[in-house]
C-alpha cells in the first residue's frame, strides 16, 4: 500500500523528515518496506531552464541541423546545435544544461554533454516535451511564451512538485490502516505520547442538498449481506479530465486517472478506506436501485469485459431489470461513468465482509474496493465519505446534489466491548506504564474508556477495529504505539561503593529540572548580586536581613540577592518586552541574608540554596481544538507536590499571604519548605507585568533535610474497595484540608483516601458558601467490608462535618 507523504500531512501537522516517519510508523506495526521520493515530472527538471534563442543558422555541414546561440540568463550564451524543423531565431524555449540527466520514454536516462556535432559545439539542448516528460510529442521543441524570462527555472515555471511515498507491507489485520486517515490516525497516537497531535478529518460542512425532481428508489432486500446502504444523485456533472492536484494525488500512490468523477471515487478512497461506485444514472432501468442476490447461473459482463457466471450466493446492485455491479467487488461494463454522462448515482455501503470474500474468490477477482470491503471497513463512516466524495465531486465536475440522500441504517453501529484490567496489561507487557498514558493511547485510536471500577477497565472499541475483540487485542495496540523499543531489558547491576564527605544532591536537582523542562518549563540562571532597591521598596521585611556589597560596582548590583524573585521577574520582563509573554522558568540558586542572631564575624551570614518556578501567560500554547488557559495557582501547586513527591516527600499546603505573595505556603514533617501564590499588583506593575503570574520559592536545603518516611511494604489487599461520595454544603472559609483532616480523625482503619472531586460556587449556592463533591475510598485488609460497617463510617462522618464544620448535605 502506497501512502504519500504530502498527503499525510493534510490530516496531522507534522515536519519531519521522511526518515524519521517511516521509523516512527515501523515502529508502531505499519511497517515502511520503502521510501522514494516522488515527483510530478520524473527527475524534477533539474539543470533545465528557460532560454532565448538569439541566433539560427543553418549547420554548415548537416542540412536537418540548426546552429544556435540561447541565453540563459545572467548573460550566459551557449551555443546549441538543435535538429528540430521548428527551431528559429527570437523564440522562447527549454534548455537542457550540461550535466542535466534526461530520461527518455522508454525509461533509459543519458547525461547532456559538451560535444562538436559534425565540426560545431554543442554545449546543451533544446528540448522537445517528450523528452522531459512533459508530453507524448516529438515534433519539434516545445515553444513558451515570449514573456517568460530567460533563466527561469523550469521546474519553477511547470510547478514540479515532490512528495514521498511509503510502501507499507500492510498486515491483514490492520484494514483500519487502509487509508492515509488510517496512518495518520496511527501516527497521531504516537506523537501524542510526547505532544498534543490531533487528526483532523476534511470538512462537509459545506454539503448541501437542492430539491429537484428525483423519483429514484434505493431499496434492500438482502440486509445480512448489506447491512447499510447510501447513495446519492448528482445532476448535471460535466465528466472530463481531472485536475493536475488530483491526477498528481493518484499518479503518487501508483493510480492510473480515469476522468474526474472515477478519480474522486478512487481518490476518496485512498483518503478515508471507504470504497465508493458511481453509476450513471440513465443506465438504471427503472429508476431503481435494488441490493439482492440473483438466480444462479446469471451471466453479467463486468467492467474488465469479461462475462462472468452468477452464483445465487453472490450480492449484486440492480435496476429495476438487470444487475449493474457485483457489490463491493467489481462495476458492471454498461453501468459506469462515460464522457457522456450528465447524472450520476453515487453509492458508498457497508456489506458483509464474509459475503465480499466468498464472491471474490468464486471471481478470481482481488480489487481495492474487495480488498477492504472484506476485511471490514467502518460502517458508521458510510454517509460522512459519502458526502465527502459528493463535495469533491461538485469541486471538479461542477453539478448539484440532488434530495434526498439515501440510507437504509441511519443509526450508528454499536462498539465492541472489552473488558480488560490494568494489572493484565502491566502482566503482558512486562513493564508498568502510567494509567493516563494508557488512556492516551486508548484516546487516540478512539477506543474509549466507558466504566472504570478499580483495576478494572470496559474499553469501547469503534466498529471498524474488527481486529480487537479481546483484551490481549487492546494490550497489542497499547505496546505497539508506546513502543516495543520502550521496552527495557534486564540487564546485570553492578554496584560499588563511594565515599563522600558531604552530601551531593545533583542528581535530585537533574531530577526535577528534567521533571521541570517535561512540563514545558526553561532553566535559567542569574546573578547572585541584586539591587537593594527592590527590598526596600517592594519586600520590606527583608530589609535589615540584605547582604550588602561595601563596594559595589552600581546601584543597581549593591547587594546580594536575599530571594530568587526579582532575578526571575527580570527575565519575565526582559522576554515580555520582546513579545514572549507565555512561559514557565525555574532556577536553582544561593540567596544570602544577614540574620539577627548576635553571631560576629561571618558566621553572622546565612547562605541556602533555593528553587524558583515561575508562570506567565497561558498554560498551554495557542491551538484550534483547545481553549487556551491562564496560568493559575493550581498549576504551580501541583508542580510543587510533584516535586515533593519525586524527592520522597508527602506535601501538606495551608493557606499563605504576604506583601509579595497571597497563596498557600507548602509543609513536609511540620516544615515551611515552599511559598506559592499569586505575585501582588505592587510587584506585577513594577516589572511591568499585564498577563497573570505566579510565582514558588522552594528551600532546597530545609526541604532535603527534612526526615524521609520509612518504605513500608504490604501485601496487595485481597478485599476490595468500596468508594462513597457526599455533597456537603459548607462555609466558604472552610478549606478542603479541613474536611480532610477531620475525616481522617474519624477512622483510620479503612478509610484510605479522601479526594474532592468538585467544588462549586454561584448560582443555587446560598452566599458565603461553597459546594463540595468528596469522594471516601474504604477498605479493610482482613474481610470484605459490609453495607452494614459503610454506612455506620458514612454516618459518623456526616455527624462530624454536621457539628463541627457546620455543613449540610446536598
Amino acid at each position: 500500500m502506497k501512502i504519500s507523504y504530502n498527503w499525510l500531512k493534510e490530516f496531522v501537522k507534522i515536519d519531519l523528515k521522511a526518515e524519521a516517519v517511516s521509523k516512527i510508523l515501523t515502529d508502531i506495526g505499519l511497517e515502511v518496506e520503502s521510501c522514494e521520493l516522488h515527483e510530478s515530472i520524473k527527475g524534477g527538471l533539474k539543470g533545465i531552464v528557460v532560454g532565448k534563442v538569439l541566433t539560427c543558422e543553418r549547420h554548415p555541414n548537416a542540412d536537418k541541423l540548426s546552429v544556435t546561440t540561447v541565453n540563459i540568463g545572467n548573460d550566459t550564451i551557449l551555443p546549441i546545435v538543435c535538429g528540430a524543423p521548428n527551431v528559429s531565431a527570437g523564440q522562447t524555449v527549454l534548455v537542457a544544461t550540461e550535466g542535466t540527466i534526461l530520461y527518455a520514454p522508454n525509461g533509459e536516462e543519458f547525461e547532456i554533454k559538451k560535444a562538436k556535432i559534425r565540426g560545431e559545439v554543442s554545449q546543451g539542448m533544446i528540448c522537445a516535451e517528450d523528452e522531459i516528460g512533459l508530453g507524448s510529442s516529438h515534433e519539434g521543441i516545445m515553444v513558451l511564451p515570449d514573456s517568460v524570462p530567460a533563466g527561469t527555472l523550469a521546474s519553477t515555471y511547470f510547478n514540479v512538485t515532490s512528495d514521498y511515498v511509503f510502501e507499507i507491507g500492510l498486515t491483514p489485520n490492520r484494514i483500519d490502516a487502509a487509508s492515509h486517515f488510517g496512518v495518520a490516525r496511527d501516527l497521531c497516537a504516537y506523537l501524542n505520547l510526547s505532544g498534543n497531535h490531533v487528526v483532523k478529518k476534511p470538512s462537509i460542512d459545506a454539503f448541501s442538498a437542492v430539491h429537484a425532481t428525483n423519483d429514484l428508489l434505493v431499496s434492500v432486500e438482502n440486509s445480512k449481506l448489506c447491512p447499510r446502504y447510501a447513495g446519492i444523485v448528482i445532476s448535471g456533472v460535466k465528466v472530463s479530465e481531472s485536475p493536475d492536484w488530483l491526477k498528481q494525488r493518484l499518479i503518487a500512490i501508483g493510480q492510473k486517472p480515469i476522468n474526474n468523477v472515477v478519480d474522486i471515487t478512487n481518490y476518496v478512497l485512498h483518503e478515508l478506506g471507504q470504497p465508493l461506485h458511481a453509476f450513471d444514472l440513465e443506465q438504471i432501468d427503472g429508476k431503481k436501485i435494488i441490493v439482492k442476490t440473483v438466480a444462479n447461473g446469471t451471466r453479467f459482463t463486468t467492467l474488465d469485459g469479461v462475462v462472468r457466471t452468477l452464483s445465487a450466493e453472490d450480492l449484486m446492485i440492480c435496476s429495476a431489470t438487470k444487475p449493474l455491479c457485483i457489490a463491493g467487488v467489481f462495476g458492471g461494463l454498461h453501468s459506469g461513468v462515460t464522457e457522456k454522462t450528465t447524472d450520476i448515482f453515487l453509492e458508498s455501503a457497508y456489506f458483509n465482509p464474509v459475503s465480499v470474500r466468498k464472491t471474490a474468490r468464486r471471481h478470481g477477482l482481488n480489487t481495492d474496493a474487495s480488498f477492504r470491503f472484506e476485511r471490514g471497513i467502518d460502517p458508521n463512516q458510510t454517509t460522512y465519505i459519502l458526502k465527502r466524495a459528493a463535495l469533491l465531486i461538485q469541486k471538479v465536475a461542477g453539478g448539484s446534489i440532488v434530495e434526498p440522500l439515501f440510507d437504509t441504517h441511519p443509526d450508528s453501529f454499536p462498539p465492541f466491548a472489552v473488558e480488560l484490567s490494568i494489572a493484565k496489561i502491566q502482566t503482558v507487557i512486562g513493564k508498568k506504564i502510567d494509567k493516563t498514558v494508557i488512556q492516551k493511547i486508548l484516546d487516540s485510536l478512539e477506543m474509549k474508556i466507558a466504566l472504570v471500577n478499580g483495576d478494572k477497565l470496559t474499553v469501547h472499541v469503534p466498529p471498524y477495529r474488527v481486529d480487537v475483540q479481546r483484551q490481549e487485542d487492546v494490550i497489542e495496540d497499547i505496546l505497539r504505539i508506546y513502543g516495543y523499543n520502550n521496552i527495557e531489558l534486564p540487564q546485570a547491576l553492578h554496584a560499588s561503593i563511594v565515599y563522600a564527605d558531604a552530601a551531593d544532591n545533583t542528581k535530585q536537582k537533574n531530577a526535577i529540572a528534567e521533571l521541570l523542562v517535561a512540563n514545558g518549563a526553561c532553566e535559567i540562571m542569574n546573578n547572585s548580586l541584586s539591587r537593594s532597591a527592590y527590598y526596600t521598596t517592594l519586600m520590606p521585611e527583608k530589609q535589615e536581613e540584605i547582604v550588602k556589597i561595601l563596594n559595589p560596582l552600581s546601584a543597581e548590583l549593591d547587594s546580594m540577592r536575599a530571594s530568587l524573585l526579582f532575578g526571575v521577574l527580570e527575565v519575565v520582563q526582559y522576554n515580555s518586552n520582546r513579545q514572549l509573554s507565555d512561559f514557565s522558568v525555574f532556577e536553582f540558586g544561593n540567596v544570602y541574608s544577614k540574620p539577627n542572631n548576635g553571631a560576629k564575624g561571618i558566621a553572622q551570614y546565612a547562605e541556602s540554596q533555593h528553587l524558583a518556578l515561575c508562570s506567565v501567560g497561558k498554560q498551554n500554547p495557542q491551538f484550534w481544538a483547545e481553549k487556551q488557559k491562564d496560568v493559575d495557582i493550581y498549576a504551580l501547586k501541583s508542580q510543587v507536590h510533584k516535586i515533593c513527591a519525586l524527592l520522597g516527600y508527602t506535601a501538606a499546603f495551608e493557606p499563605f499571604q504576604s506583601d509579595t505573595l497571597q497563596g498557600l505556603q507548602c509543609v513536609v514533617n511540620g516544615v515551611v519548605v515552599a511559598q506559592l501564590g499569586i505575585l501582588s499588583a505592587k510587584i506585577r506593575k513594577h516589572f511591568d507585568i499585564e498577563k497573570p503570574c505566579v510565582y514558588a520559592e522552594m528551600y532546597w536545603n530545609t526541604l532535603l533535610a527534612q526526615p524521609k518516611p520509612a518504605i513500608r511494604h504490604a501485601e496487595l489487599p485481597q478485599y476490595p474497595e468500596v468508594r462513597r461520595d457526599l455533597s456537603l454544603l459548607i462555609h466558604k472559609s472552610v478549606t478542603y484540608a479541613d474536611i480532610e483532616k477531620l475525616a481522617f480523625a474519624t477512622d483510620k482503619k479503612i478509610l484510605k483516601h479522601v479526594s474532592a472531586f468538585d467544588v462549586y460556587e454561584g448560582k443555587g449556592v446560598p452566599e458565603g458558601k461553597k459546594s463540595y463533591a468528596v469522594s471516601f475510598t474504604l477498605q479493610d485488609k482482613e474481610q470484605t467490608l459490609t453495607d452494614k460497617q459503610i454506612d455506620v463510617l458514612m454516618q459518623k462522618l456526616i455527624h462530624r462535618f454536621t457539628h463541627e464544620l457546620g455543613a449540610e448535605l446536598r
